[in-house]
């Protein structure tokens, strides 16, 4: 059986500002002011990121009087994780029956 990895969230996760938001966001909640401290990113940019992550369902909005805090989704992670775990015991697998396929 073919194993697949969720490609548009690999592609969402790929940006080293977007990771660098999530594994920040793993940590604690912060407001997008927290994370320009954090990250040096401008705000239109932060901005830009944390939509495209919204967007994705890696994190979740909180409003809090004037300031809106983002918080990580974890099962979308630990999904991908599994996902990765998945491909990782088929390889297991394949190369323990020395799987492959004959030349034409």
């Amino acid at each position: 059986m073919m194993m697949s990895v969720d490609t548009d969230l690999l592609r969402v996760l790929a940006d080293p500002l977007r990771l660098r938001i999530v594994t920040l966001l793993a940590e604690e909640t912060l407001c997008s002011t927290h994370l320009i401290e954090e990250t040096g990113a401008r705000q239109t940019n932060l901005s830009n990121h944390l939509r495209v992550l919204r967007e994705a369902g890696v994190v979740e909005t909180e409003p809090c009087g004037r300031f809106t805090y983002y918080r990580l989704k974890p099962d979308v992670i630990a999904s991908l994780a599994g996902q990765f775990a998945d491909l990782a015991e088929t390889a297991r697998a394949t190369a323990e029956n020395n799987v492959k396929r004959s030349c034409p």
